[in-house]
């Protein structure tokens, strides 16, 4: 059963009804759900499929290249020695099928591509000189080393340049999805408990599978994180290296970043990691945003050169704070701190990046998604007044400008008057001091909405937790 995925699968059916070849590349970091949706989509019905093989040498690739062949019905062959050798063996066999569109399936073709193979001269061979110029080819690639896709695939500045016919970057499940899928396996959640777990799992489905029905969050997260041999310990090291072929720098500026909420910019990254000012850091920082673990936001008024890179991915915050730190080995670690302050200023930083990525969905509950708009933070540090911080600016291109504070509770959230006048001070600072001629209006984000009282009247835009959860 498919969860979400609506415009891949509709992508899916255009491509099987396409009058000329096509090349298509999908792509997203690992656990994501790639090849099973591939599978599903296509009914597991492929003229050809053939996967990578994750470390092993040219001969074993070639070895196995040739099975997969045999297991689609061609006849016993000589041994190809060479890639090209390989891709006329595929030629040959589609050359003998009845007519039709022929779909081709090679997952985790990065592993593919070993060290002096020429993968990459054959592919191209193989696309340019015969598949392209026949209508019934469907290539479908994938990987989850994203960044060797990008480099070779997508943004080939070779043969293969602008030869893609298309590209699925399959980006994590929203909120609604991830409920759609606690429904479906009958996990029991409340709405509130599935944000919860969002806010450590993200939307990435592999992770949500290991969940059991019968028992609480903290007994899963327990059981997945901090248990031994649990099934997300060891997660992180594997994440990284699947993604990245040298993912020393990307780990790097990853490790600098968790400990810094608000973000770094680039010369604060350099400083704390010690890596060069090369293109190994700037294509790694690249890549680590291309894949959605950081965000690159600038503030009101500043210039790109001053951006601000965020650690954002749920997953690996969770585990740089926790998992990491639990060097006593509690494995009860998370019933034990559940309800606690510990848990409670996790969640309210953990919120806060869950509205980030929900960017739509609260631009929807405000009543403009139709209106071009842009996300930004702002700080305001002076020596002789009270800084000011602000997480999440909307800068709408109708004059407006949202103020967003997002609160994490359990109940609704009780605004007192304390709380009150430091986001009106905000406010003012923030108008004051960026000069801005836009109307600006104070937003609260929190899961039950406001409390009614005495200040919450003066919140003219609240978004809620169900907000949140709309397609």
């Amino acid at each position: 059963m498919i969860i979400g995925r609506k415009a891949e699968l509709k992508l899916f059916r255009e491509l099987r009804k396409s009058g000329r070849s096509e090349f298509v590349a999908v792509y997203g970091r690992r656990r994501v759900g790639k090849t099973f949706l591939i599978r599903e989509a296509f009914n597991y019905d492929f003229t050809f499929q053939h996967t990578g093989i994750l470390d092993a040498p040219l001969c074993e690739q070639l070895k196995e290249f040739r099975e997969s062949l045999y297991s689609a019905g061609m006849k016993r062959s000589a041994m190809p020695k060479t890639w090209s050798e390989a891709f006329h063996l595929l030629e040959r066999f589609i050359m003998q099928l009845p007519e039709g569109q022929k779909v081709l399936f090679i997952d985790e073709m990065p592993w593919l591509d070993t060290p002096r193979s020429n993968f990459i001269r054959a592919l191209d061979h193989f696309w340019n000189s015969w598949a392209s110029a026949r209508k019934d080819i469907l290539l479908i690639v994938c990987g989850s080393a994203t960044s060797w896709i990008i480099e070779n695939i997508v943004m080939n500045y070779g043969g293969l340049h602008n030869r893609l016919t298309r590209q699925v970057y399959l980006r994590p499940f929203c909120l609604s999805e991830c409920e759609e899928l606690c429904k479906a396996e009958k996990y029991g959640f409340t709405r509130r408990q599935v944000l919860e777990a969002y806010m450590v799992l993200g939307g990435i489905p592999y992770y949500w599978s290991y969940l059991r029905r019968g028992e609480s969050l903290p007994q899963n997260f327990d059981r997945m994180f901090f248990s031994q041999k649990g099934e997300l310990s060891a997660e992180f090291d594997a994440l990284y290296a699947s993604l990245f072929r040298n993912p020393t720098p990307h780990l790097g500026i990853i490790s600098a970043l968790a400990g810094k909420k608000s973000g770094m910019t680039r010369n604060e990254i350099l400083e704390q990691t010690g890596l060069s000012d090369n293109s190994t850091f700037i294509k790694a920082i690249k890549e680590l945003e291309q894949c959605d673990f950081i965000r690159k936001y600038t503030s009101i008024g500043k210039k790109t050169k001053e951006s601000v890179y965020q650690l954002i991915d749920n997953y690996t915050l969770f585990y740089f704070q926790f998992v990491k730190e639990n060097v006593n080995g509690d494995e009860h670690f998370w019933t034990t701190h559940y309800q606690t302050p510990i848990h409670s200023v996790w969640a309210g930083l953990a919120f806060e990046r869950v509205c980030i990525q929900h960017l739509p969905q609260i631009k929807k509950a405000l009543g403009f998604s139709a209106v071009i708009s842009s996300a930004h933070a702002w700080t305001y540090r002076p020596a002789e007044k009270h800084g000011v911080q602000i997480d999440l600016l909307i800068d709408r291109n109708d004059d407006f400008i949202n103020l967003c504070e997002m609160k994490y509770s359990n109940t609704k959230y009780r605004l007192d008057e304390r709380e009150y006048l430091r986001l009106q001070y905000c406010r003012e600072t923030f108008i004051s001091e960026s000069k801005t001629q836009k109307a600006v209006q104070l937003t609260m984000v929190t899961p039950f909405g406001l409390m009614s009282g005495e200040y919450s009247d003066e919140i003219p835009c609240v978004v809620t937790m169900n907000d949140l959860f709309q397609d």
